[in-house]
């Protein structure tokens, strides 16, 4: 039986062969794989040589071949309490350098294919939700949150039961768009995936919730909705695994604590600690 607390990781944008299998899953909490991720790309081909935007036609650019419908059906299998998401966008179009831009040619247009084209995904790969994660924009701020409220709310409604997510951090021009679409679509995004792990190295427990209050602000009415973070492997100059278990267990401390998620499975099986920080996280998750 669930606590209804959430664990969330990010799996297979760094291509290092991670299965899902390969992760511990605590059965006393909602745990969400995010595949990372789809991108509205068309892939380099010999006449192209650089990926280009596509519109709202999303591909998959995780590693496919490792993360395939077949063993997301497995690992749901093993685990009733799983659920599997996308991520949409991120940083780079796979490792080919090139930034994953929002680049829609309209509003109409970008919609209609992105539900299409995620509703498809969405039914071969047995996905339960979506996490906005563009990090690059070629288009103005009313028109991301145009595009992609829309998207959530007509997704939610031909997938009732559909998880959603943003995925913010902290830079004035990141935050200006996912501001702005919490401001008008709140209603529709059920977590706020922020990466408080963009935070510096020098980041304590008492800066880490200083951190964590101030997006509170950021995302009003997010108190149930606004996730803790960090991330394995290389955190040179940022926030390490210590310091994000530490300020995780101060903000559940405090009752501030609705889950939290790791960036990224990838990172932790190259690690030479492996997953020891995906069973501590979920430990303080389950133990509410």
């Amino acid at each position: 039986m669930t606590n209804g607390y959430v664990f969330r990781e990010y799996i297979g944008a760094q291509f290092k062969s991670v299965q899902f299998s390969d992760v511990p899953v605590n059965a006393g909490l909602s745990f969400h794989f995010i595949l990372a991720f789809a991108i509205d790309y068309m892939a380099a081909t010999q006449s192209r040589p650089k990926p280009t935007p596509a519109n709202g036609v999303f591909a998959p650019f995780w590693d496919a071949a490792t993360l395939s419908p077949a063993a997301a059906a497995a690992t749901k299998k093993a685990h009733p309490n799983l659920s599997i998401m996308v991520g949409l966008g991120g940083d780079t179009v796979q490792n080919t350098g090139v930034n994953a831009t929002f680049a829609p040619t309209s509003v109409d247009t970008w919609v209609a294919n992105a539900v299409s084209s995620l509703s498809a995904m969405i039914n071969q790969y047995g996905l339960d939700g979506v996490d906005v994660d563009y990090e690059h924009f070629a288009a103005d701020v009313d028109t991301f949150v145009e595009c992609t409220g829309r998207l959530l709310t007509q997704l939610k409604a031909r997938f009732p039961r559909m998880s959603t997510s943003i995925a913010p951090f902290e830079r004035p021009e990141i935050q200006k768009y996912y501001r702005a679409l919490w401001a008008k679509y709140s209603g529709v995004i059920d977590y706020v995936n922020f990466q408080f792990y963009g935070y510096g190295a020098n980041t304590n427990v008492d800066y880490y919730v200083g951190f964590y209050n101030l997006q509170l602000s950021n995302y009003p009415g997010s108190g149930s909705k606004l996730l803790a973070s960090f991330k394995t492997g290389d955190v040179t100059g940022l926030l390490s695994p210590e310091q994000g278990i530490s300020g995780a267990k101060e903000l559940q401390r405090q009752g501030k604590l609705p889950g939290l998620f790791i960036w990224s499975a990838d990172s932790s099986k190259e690690a030479a600690y492996k997953f020891d920080y995906e069973t501590r996280a979920q430990q303080i998750v389950a133990n509410h």
